[in-house]
């Protein structure tokens, strides 16, 4: 074979290359602009034709009906090739209380959270490390040796009544629950360690997003994970705090900001629980409604109402919840993260000379648009503090 004939090959290779991947740009495109589901009221018929208004892009004229009520339209390319089924749900319109209030939490880990493994000299002076290999970073110890274990305190007393060499433990590993044995080592204090780090709660602040007509509130927009191991937190139990801002650190490029709240972990100062840390926030119950949350009487819309345009943000920087101006520049109607699903941009000035923008502690801000609740702010980006990702409102009131 000739020079020019392997340069003809090659070429051919490449515009095949070229080829599939526009075809698979394309598909992912398609794939993320056209929702899996839609939750339709009586009056946005034309909204949805709207949304599913894709050159190339077809609906079969019949309709699967499920028994809920429900029913799924059928896509195809070009009319031929089977694209994916949207369920469509009808729905009525829901009303929330929104808020934008800062607020503190403090939660308690279902078990003990092991952070990661380390060293330990023992008695001999020789550097050991009994858990390695046998405990990893993320796992949850819920028990030792068939004593209930709940908090760091419960795992060190279990450890000075030790009168063997091994122990039996009982670990939550990717949600499920197994047994693992490994023998403690005594340091040079003649104490017995198992040579883990571990955790057993944590607090900070937060923005909370709503609250529906039960008391039933959703705040963050994303969920809470542990800031060595990643992994979302599993939770026993939370509460929600009162809390006040008492500093700002402004947002810039490459550092975003941080707000810095004044929590007081006082019974008085409680107001709701936490049931409920997942993908999408924390969850919980109200037990009072202060008039600091600031809740504003709002109407759902849903993810096919939104638009690229102006629009608002709910949140609490100095004492008070404010309304300031925002833009979203971006809708992603099925982004396989659903704390992605818009990108929002804050263009309000006195906000942008406070902040620099989204920062820390704002995550769970709602967003405003046409006079409705659309969704919360979730993320900041690192390189642009004005702007940051927000998830559907519809997406947060799935988990009440």
């Amino acid at each position: 074979m000739d020079r020019r004939t392997k340069y003809r090959h090659l070429l051919w290779w490449i515009i095949c290359l070229d080829l599939l991947t526009v075809i698979w740009l394309g598909y992912r495109y398609l794939d993320r602009k056209i929702p899996d589901e839609l939750y339709v009221t009586e009056s946005q018929e034309q909204q949805v034709k709207n949304v599913l208004d894709y050159p190339l892009l077809s609906f079969d004229d019949a309709i699967t009906v499920s028994g809920d009520g429900s029913y799924l339209l059928s896509s195809r390319i070009l009319g031929v090739i089977p694209f994916k089924d949207v369920k469509v749900i009808p729905t009525d319109s829901t009303t929330v209380l929104v808020s934008g209030s800062t607020v503190g939490i403090y939660m308690e880990t279902d078990g003990v959270l092991v952070i990661d493994t380390g060293e330990i000299i023992s008695e001999e002076g020789r550097a050991e490390e009994p858990a390695e290999k046998i405990i990893e970073p993320g796992d949850y110890i819920v028990a030792f040796n068939d004593e209930i274990i709940e908090t760091k305190k419960d795992l060190v007393e279990d450890l000075e009544k030790l009168k063997q060499d091994t122990v039996e433990l009982q670990v939550i590993r990717k949600g499920k629950k197994i047994p693992l044995s490994l023998s403690p080592v005594k340091d040079i204090k003649g104490e017995y360690k198992l040579g883990i780090w571990v955790r057993d709660n944590t607090q900070g602040i937060g923005t909370l997003t709503f609250v529906d007509q039960n008391g039933n509130y959703g705040a963050l927009g994303h969920g809470i994970s542990d800031v060595d191991t990643g992994e979302l937190l599993h939770i026993d139990d939370g509460d929600l705090y009162q809390a006040q801002i008492v500093g700002i650190q402004k947002g810039s490029s490459g550092s975003p900001g941080e707000l810095s709240g004044l929590i007081h972990y006082e019974a008085e100062k409680i107001i709701g629980s936490i049931e409920k840390n997942c993908e999408q926030g924390i969850y919980g119950k109200l037990s009072e409604l202060p008039e600091e949350l600031g809740l504003r009487k709002m109407e759902v819309a849903y993810k096919q109402e939104l638009e690229i345009g102006p629009a608002s943000i709910l949140c609490c920087v100095d004492g008070t919840v404010r309304e300031f101006d925002a833009e979203i520049t971006r809708i992603d109607m099925n982004h396989e993260d659903t704390n992605k699903s818009f990108v929002i941009q804050v263009t309000d000035p006195e906000l942008l000379e406070l902040t620099g923008g989204i920062v820390q502690g704002m995550s769970g801000s709602p967003v405003i648009q046409n006079g409705k609740f659309v969704g919360a702010v979730t993320h900041v980006f690192i390189q642009d503090s004005t702007g940051g990702y927000g998830i559907f409102a519809e997406n947060m009131l799935e988990n009440i």
